[in-house]
């Protein structure tokens, strides 16, 4: 080995403090996302009239980035981290507005902004360092009952949310709003909040689906199939018929050669159709992996913070993944997500690695303080 438990660098207290097998999960989703930008890519690429491996040169690139994010922000201590999750949501909330003034329009939405180069996404890397800042005021909360820091958390998903709203992006909204609530339950708040968040959810899907064209039409294709154009859907399932239990073999899909979102959206039916089932349930299982093993270290931390944390950002990173494999086999309606470090999509994959970061950051090993009860032991105000 190059260090050992005796050396006090760097380096050597990451290496044997970090969660080697959570990283090694983590590494492993983004090199099977490359994996499969190469198979399902190169047809829309050229569909569209582009080099057919544009998409790859630009998943590779961003994920050069997202490895850096992702090790880099693994070294933070708890303190760095809380403070770079700040920084990051302020500055990506900053965008947003800039976005919504100075980015192009893309299907209607104002969601992008150019900044030289790149074409980002501030609400992808914005989500990850809510989940880390709302986590700090709620925790705070639960140490000093005194400070209103639950109030704070509230105002500043109201502001995110509203955001969300103004650019439009429900599906982000949709999947916001399910995060917090989960950090609300954890968090130990009072059934009436949740209740409200609820009905906040339904109040925005009725209004979305009657102010909403593009909205009331997902929905209306997926609650009547025979009714409305169903495309993608339907050759998703078909992709799935057609790849069996092994798959019908690497680059021998059909499904990514007329998908227009086959690197995106539909990634999973991709692999579902190259690849078959085992892949597709070992795909589920690297997921799975990474989500309880999560929730096992915040079931075990006694910060609260970091714990609330870790809980947010696993439920953030699952209930993704579960939207858009339910979409694939038309469980869902179609929400325009992408499935974590898998899809084509740089913001995506940089804000995802964000998360996973901040994940390694507040789960490695450290002696406890012992300066605040731990969070399901707590009972705020």
């Amino acid at each position: 080995m190059l260090v050992s438990r005796s050396d006090r660098g760097l380096l050597a207290r990451w290496w044997f403090t970090v969660d080697r097998p959570l990283m090694s999960a983590v590494l492993l989703l983004m090199a099977t996302g490359v994996l499969i930008s190469m198979a399902a890519s190169p047809p829309v690429a050229a569909r569209i009239g582009l080099d057919p491996f544009h998409f790859i040169k630009s998943q590779l690139f961003y994920l050069m980035i997202a490895v850096v994010v992702l090790v880099t922000v693994s070294f933070f201590d708890v303190i760095w981290a809380r403070r770079l999750a700040l920084f990051t949501f302020l500055a990506m909330l900053g965008l947003m507005v800039a976005a919504l003034f100075f980015g192009p329009e893309i299907k209607g939405a104002h969601r992008w902004i150019n900044i030289g180069p790149i074409n980002l996404q501030p609400s992808e890397i914005a989500k990850p360092a809510f989940v880390t800042v709302a986590a700090f005021f709620l925790a705070e909360h639960v140490r000093r009952p005194e400070m209103p820091g639950h109030i704070i958390a509230y105002g500043l998903f109201a502001v995110f949310v509203g955001l969300l709203v103004l650019q439009p992006d429900f599906g982000q909204t949709l999947l916001v709003l399910a995060t917090f609530g989960v950090m609300l339950l954890v968090f130990g708040i009072a059934w009436r909040i949740i209740f409200a968040l609820l009905g906040m959810a339904v109040a925005g899907g009725v209004l979305a689906y009657f102010t909403v064209s593009h909205v009331a039409s997902r929905i209306d294709r997926f609650l009547h199939p025979d009714k409305g154009d169903t495309f993608q859907v339907d050759t998703a399932i078909q992709a799935f018929h057609n790849g069996g239990l092994l798959g019908a073999g690497p680059g021998a899909g059909e499904a990514k050669l007329i998908l227009p979102d086959a690197h995106t959206d539909f990634s999973f039916a991709v692999v579902g159709e190259e690849f078959g089932l085992v892949a597709c349930l070992a795909l589920m299982a690297v997921f799975g992996f990474i989500i309880f093993r999560v929730l096992r270290r915040a079931k075990a931390e006694s910060d609260p913070f970091a714990a609330l944390a870790m809980t947010g950002l696993a439920a953030m990173f699952g209930l993704q993944a579960c939207i858009n494999m339910g979409v694939n086999v038309a469980l869902l309606p179609a929400k325009g997500m992408t499935l974590p470090f898998i899809s084509y999509g740089g913001s995506s994959l940089i804000g995802t690695a964000l998360a996973m970061g901040l994940v390694l950051s507040l789960a490695r090993e450290r002696p406890a303080l012992g300066l605040a009860p731990r969070l399901w032991q707590a009972v705020p105000a």
